[in-house]
């Protein structure tokens, strides 16, 4: 029933044809293959997010400390050429710290101030390790281009760290990849440094198999959007958990039972700050209620929507969804006041307007309800 975004504190891309060249604030995350009939080359790209943010998250009680949570790592993709019939995309959680920089691929000359394919902090300063790794650490290079980054392959908590997605023409190429378990591996070093591990970040790679391959039927590139892009599409670690509660208490309102029904937002101001929480009341009565003798309006009285209820939210210049109806994670709650859900700002972009959509099934019919619920995220 609930959906929070974190977005990255740095990222950048690395070049096996650049070996010192620094990325840090291109708007544009690379993970491809390049023919060159002599040294195929290759990029990936790395991604950090804040373990602060994190674990105040975790460890929050108003939100999913009790519960469980699922953590998707979200990147939108900018262009994509030469995609095979499938190509597999690995992201793994870095092991050792690095520097952004400020760099940006097309500088001449070079900026070599952050990260780059063969060091971490920049040119000449503490290259990435070829070999003797630590235990569950691992990298892979071409023998004539050594450095690349280095990774966990595992944990002492017996948790999966490694994951992939497979494009294929048929898929969607965004980047969504559940990376629940390296989350819970950062999270246990910040509270124990002698479990898991540190939070240095995910690289982003083509699988072995289609890194360095000299044939230019197999080059294939993929570019996703950065933290700095300029677009609405910035890459984001995506928490959802499920808090739904449905305990009507001492109400005497009843659920509603007939499809013929009018549903509004009693508290939706219409402008919300970035970063503030909000719970929305769901009002909702029959349309045509049935006659009864009372004192009091037919059309005051609230009923409860049905349990199997859930809440999307579009962006209205795009029509895109930004968060989808989950049967899990969106599921619209209900207390002795009326049915309700909560909604975080800080993952919506400032400065936009949205549209709130109500899924239900009611009386044999799913219905969606989407009457005028707007509202805009604003800076501040």
């Amino acid at each position: 029933m609930a959906v929070y975004k974190i977005f990255p504190e740095k990222d950048a891309t690395i070049y096996s044809e650049y070996p010192v060249k620094n990325t840090g604030i291109d708007e544009i995350l690379e993970v491809s293959t390049f023919y060159n009939t002599t040294v195929p080359q290759t990029s990936r790209f790395l991604i950090q997010f804040s373990q602060d943010e994190i674990s105040s998250l975790i460890s929050d009680t108003d939100k999913i400390s009790s519960s469980i949570f699922q953590a998707d790592l979200k990147l939108f993709l900018a262009d994509v050429s030469g995609l095979n019939t499938s190509t597999t995309l690995e992201a793994y959680p870095i092991s050792g710290s690095w520097n952004m920089g400020t760099g940006r691929y097309s500088n001449q000359p070079e900026t070599t101030n952050g990260c780059s394919w063969k060091f971490k902090l920049s040119s000449g300063s503490n290259a990435w390790n070829t070999d003797n790794f630590s235990s569950k650490v691992t990298a892979s290079y071409n023998v004539n281009s050594p450095g690349g980054g280095t990774w966990y392959t595992g944990s002492n908590l017996n948790l999966i760290v490694t994951q992939s997605q497979v494009l294929s023409y048929s898929s969607d190429k965004d980047i969504n990849i559940n990376v629940t378990d390296t989350v819970l591996t950062w999270n246990s070093y910040s509270l124990d440094d002698s479990n898991g591990f540190p939070n240095d970040g995910f690289i982003i790679k083509q699988s072995e198999e289609d890194e360095f391959v000299a044939d230019l039927n197999y080059v294939t590139n993929i570019k996703y959007f950065s933290i700095d892009t300029h677009t609405i599409y910035p890459p984001q670690l995506e928490f959802k958990w499920d808090d739904f509660i449905y305990n009507t208490g001492s109400s005497t309102n009843t659920e509603i039972d007939t499809s013929q029904l009018v549903v509004s937002l009693g508290n939706n101001s219409g402008v919300f700050r970035s970063g503030s929480i909000q719970k929305m009341r769901v009002n909702c009565r029959p349309q045509f209620p049935t006659r009864a003798f009372q004192t009091s309006s037919l059309y005051t009285t609230n009923h409860y929507l049905p349990t199997a209820s859930f809440y999307a939210v579009k962006d209205l210049d795009t029509n895109e969804f930004v968060i989808d109806f989950d049967e899990t994670y969106t599921k619209i709650s209900a207390d002795d006041k009326s049915s309700y859900f909560v909604l975080y700002m800080n993952g919506l972009e400032p400065e936009r307007y949205y549209q709130i959509l109500i899924k239900t099934t009611v009386d044999g019919s799913t219905l969606i309800l989407d009457d005028n619920f707007y509202f805009k995220v604003k800076n501040g």
